[in-house]
C-alpha cells in the first residue's frame, strides 16, 4: 500500500445514517418479447462510512442498480434516496446539482479531459460547482494526492501518464471535493494487478481514513474482497447482502439462483 508522510486533513464525525437506499426498485428495457427486467422489485440499504462492492454476474442488473442509485437512471418504479435526498423528488437540473454537489464517480474509462493537466482534472469539480479551495479543501486536495502518489505528476496531462496513474487521477478527482458517496463501476477492468491493487487499497483507505463512503460495482472476487460489505445481485434480484465476508461466503452467494434461499447469517436485504 502506498504511503505518505503528507499530514491528514481534518475529519468530521463519521456518519452512521444510510448512504444510500432503495425500496420496490424496478427497471425495465425494451418491449415486448425483446423486454428485459434489469431489476424486480430491489429492497437495499447501504450504510455510511463502508466500502460496499455490488457484484453479480454479466447481465444480472449490478451497474442499472449503481446508475439509479446514483441518479444516473431512473427506475420505472420504486424509491432511492441518497444522501438523505429523495432522487425522484428532483427535477432534471436540481438531480444535476445534486450528482456534481454530492457525489463522486469513478468509472472504467477514466473520463479524464485530455487538454488538462492531472491537478486542473482533480479541481475540476470544485471549478464546476464555483467552490472555494479553503484550508480543510487544499488539506484534502494535498493528502489524496500524496497518498495516491500523484504529487510528482501534478503538472502532466493524461497522454503523459500510465493507466494507473489516470485511474488514480480519477479517484482523486472524486475524492476532492468531500462527497457523500463516491461510485465506482469497474474502476480497476482496465488495469494491470499491480495497479488495481493499488487502486483498491486506497479506496478502502478513503474509507477507513477519511470517513468516505465507496459503492463499487465488480465482478472480481480479489475487488470485491477489499470491500466491507458485498451485495449480490442474480437476475435483477438482490440475492445476498454480506458484511465482511469470507471468500467461501461469496463464492457461495454468487452461485446463488434467483430466489432460492440462501442463508448468510444475517438474511438477505
Amino acid at each position: 500500500m502506498l504511503e505518505t508522510t503528507t499530514q491528514q486533513p481534518t475529519q468530521t464525525t463519521p456518519n452512521t445514517a444510510l448512504a444510500a437506499s432503495a425500496r420496490g426498485l424496478t427497471k425495465t428495457y425494451g418491449r415486448g418479447d425483446a423486454q428485459v427486467h434489469a431489476l424486480r422489485g430491489v429492497d437495499l440499504d447501504l450504510p455510511a462510512g463502508r466500502f460496499t462492492a455490488i457484484m453479480g454476474p454479466s447481465g444480472s442488473g449490478k451497474s442499472t442498480l449503481m446508475h439509479c442509485l446514483a441518479g444516473l437512471d431512473q427506475p420505472n418504479s420504486g424509491s432511492v434516496a441518497a444522501a438523505g435526498v429523495a432522487l425522484e423528488s428532483l427535477d432534471d437540473t436540481a438531480l444535476t446539482r445534486f450528482r456534481r454537489d454530492h457525489l463522486g464517480f469513478v468509472f472504467q474509462a477514466f473520463n479524464l479531459l485530455p487538454m488538462l493537466t492531472a491537478g486542473q482534472n482533480i479541481l475540476l469539480p470544485l471549478e464546476l460547482s464555483g467552490r472555494g479551495q479553503d484550508a480543510d479543501t487544499k488539506a484534502r486536495y494535498d493528502y489524496v494526492i500524496g497518498v495516491l502518489g500523484l504529487t510528482d505528476r501534478i503538472g502532466h496531462r493524461p497522454s503523459e501518464l500510465s493507466g494507473g496513474q489516470q485511474q488514480r487521477v480519477a479517484i482523486a478527482r472524486a475524492l476532492v471535493s468531500n462527497p457523500a458517496i463516491v461510485f465506482a463501476d469497474e474502476p480497476t477492468g482496465n488495469l494491470d494487478s499491480e495497479s488495481s491493487a493499488e487502486v483498491l487499497g486506497f479506496l478502502r483507505r478513503s474509507v477507513r481514513e477519511l470517513g468516505q463512503t465507496v459503492v463499487m460495482v465488480t465482478h472480481e472476487l480479489e475487488a470485491a474482497a477489499y470491500a466491507d460489505d458485498v451485495v449480490v445481485i442474480n437476475d435483477g434480484v438482490v440475492v445476498a447482502h454480506l458484511a465482511e465476508p469470507s471468500a467461501e461466503q461469496l463464492v457461495a452467494a454468487l452461485r446463488a439462483r434467483t430466489g432460492a434461499p440462501h442463508d448468510n447469517g444475517q438474511g438477505a436485504a
